[in-house]
């Protein structure tokens, strides 16, 4: 007994460097035990203290390893922000040119400001290329404009075996800038008095650039237009309710007839004009460019007269026009009566 007390005294402050050391203490302490109890075969339980510091040092590593694997975001994002913020600095002296600043509409193109500073170098310019008053000289002559020439008699051209009712209804739309527009209108006009047909007033194209919902009464005199050409080609403002309740009062609902580009009178009289007395009404469009400039001399005066007599502006663009006019009269003085026109034109 004294020897074993020895033993486990002994074996107690010991550290025990592997495991090996911890089975022998166990292996002593159950030997012991044994001696001690005689009829007690079970083993004691094992010594704490070594197992508690292998605890310890696994749980050590794992907190270290934790660490690591805790701060390995952090690095993933503070690389990016400091990116960002470099990129900022870099960029920020700039930013005030770009956006933060923005100038207000119109205020990009100071031309008033180029020509000023453009001036004395053109007046200075003594190449002859550039020769500022040729540009007030007007070396053409002067054209009388003749009225047009009337080989009708004033009546309406009847086609048909001279017919006196209409073959149907034409229905236009005029699209492309101004210009063209007025050259569909004088077209319709001349094609009407060919077909025999009532033409409707032509309706405006929607433009899905400019967006301009303009209407013919907002641009051209209505009223004027169809009195104008009463005596040769009837007009009217829309077509009657049962053609209209026909085609579920939508005249987009009618079929649309596709018309080559500077089609001649013998094309329309062959080709569409069976389709008219068949339908009643055709609708062509778009109608830019969509007759021959080569018509019989009684096709041609619909198409002058349209031009030079129907077409009228509105009261309102009329009223501005003369304010316009009146104004460039009462500064001509300071100018000798020079001016310059600019035709403004803007693309998409």
């Amino acid at each position: 007994m004294a020897i074993g007390k020895a033993t486990v005294g002994k074996a107690l402050p010991m550290k025990p460097a592997k495991d090996k050391d911890c089975c022998i203490g166990c292996h002593v302490s159950g030997s012991v035990g044994g001696g001690r109890g005689g009829s007690s075969t079970s083993p004691s339980p094992p010594l704490s203290p070594p197992r508690r510091r292998g605890r310890l040092l696994r749980q050590r590593s794992s907190f270290s390893a934790g660490g690591i694997l805790l701060r390995r975001p952090v690095r993933y994002l503070v690389l990016p922000l400091l990116y960002f913020s470099g990129l900022l600095m870099c960029v920020g002296p700039f930013s005030s040119l770009v956006g933060l600043f923005s100038t207000p509409p119109g205020s990009v193109y100071r031309s008033h400001l180029i020509f000023e500073n453009l001036w004395p170098d053109i007046v200075s310019d003594n190449s002859s290329s550039v020769q500022l008053q040729s540009l007030w000289t007007y070396k053409r002559r002067l054209k009388e404009q003749k009225p047009c020439i009337n080989t009708t008699g004033g009546r309406r051209f009847l086609f048909d075996g001279g017919a006196t009712e209409p073959s149907g209804y034409l229905v236009v739309e005029a699209n492309g800038g101004l210009n063209q527009q007025r050259s569909a209108i004088c077209n319709a006009v001349a094609l009407a008095g060919l077909l025999n047909a009532v033409l409707v007033i032509p309706r405006f194209e929607f433009n899905g650039v400019w967006k301009d919902p303009s209407e013919f009464g907002d641009i051209y005199d209505e009223d004027h237009f169809i009195s104008t050409l009463e005596a040769n080609v009837k007009v009217v403002r829309m077509l009657p309710e049962e053609l209209m309740e026909r085609y579920n009062f939508s005249i987009t609902n009618i079929p649309n007839l596709r018309v080559q580009a500077w089609a001649t009178t013998n094309y329309y009289l062959r080709e569409v004009y069976p389709i008219l007395k068949e339908q009643g009404v055709i609708r062509i469009a778009p109608f830019a460019n969509r007759l021959s400039m080569s018509v019989p001399p009684r096709i041609q005066f619909l198409r002058c007269l349209a031009n030079y007599k129907a077409l009228t502006f509105s009261p309102t663009i009329s009223a501005f026009a003369n304010k316009l006019l009146d104004r460039m009269i009462e500064k001509s003085s300071s100018t000798g009566g020079k001016y310059v026109s600019v035709h403004l034109r803007f693309e998409e």
